[in-house]
Order: C-alpha cells, then structure tokens, then sequence
C-alpha cells in the first residue's frame, strides 16, 4: 500500500492578521533567528509576496530567497518588511 503527502505550507493556514501576529510571536519566543526569518517569509507569502515586495521596494524573488531558511537578510530587509506586515520589533526583559 502506498501513500501520498503533500507539502505542508503553513502560509495557507494564516488567514488573519491575529493568525499572523501570533506565529511571529511565537517564532519569537525561541530566540532562533533562523526560525524568525522563515516565519516572516511565510507570513509575507500569506499576505502576498508580489505586495510585500512593492511596499518594501524588494525584489520578490530576493525577498522569497532572503526570508528562507538559507537565507540571509539584513536587518534593514527584516525591518521592512515587518513594517509592510504591519508589525514591528518590542524589546521586553527576559
């Protein structure tokens, strides 16, 4: 017997802008750089890659690259992109 799987891909599964804000905190909360950069591609890919290109000024194509897992984006293209996503960083006490 032989099964078939499909591709996860947690962007389908984020339809609201409360979806969206709790998985990057979430992704947050463990202090790992790459997991945060992976969950903000996948929150700009549910929102519209193409849109959050324009309102950033990006390449989509470098955004896709740089907010994957083997990617490397400044700091810069982070905070663009969470001011796109209507989101920003909060430092708060450990």
């Amino acid at each position: 017997m032989s099964q078939e799987f499909t591709t996860y891909d947690t962007s389908e599964y984020l339809e609201t802008e409360q979806d969206m804000i709790a998985y990057l905190d979430a992704a947050a909360e463990y202090n790992d750089p790459v997991l945060l950069q992976v969950a903000l591609g996948n929150v700009a890919k549910a929102r519209g890659m193409s849109q959050i290109a324009k309102e950033t000024g990006l390449g989509r194509e470098s955004l896709y690259k740089s907010l994957s897992r083997d990617g490397n984006p400044s700091y810069a293209t982070i905070l663009k992109v969470l001011k796109a996503l209507g989101a920003r960083i909060s430092i708060q006490a450990a």
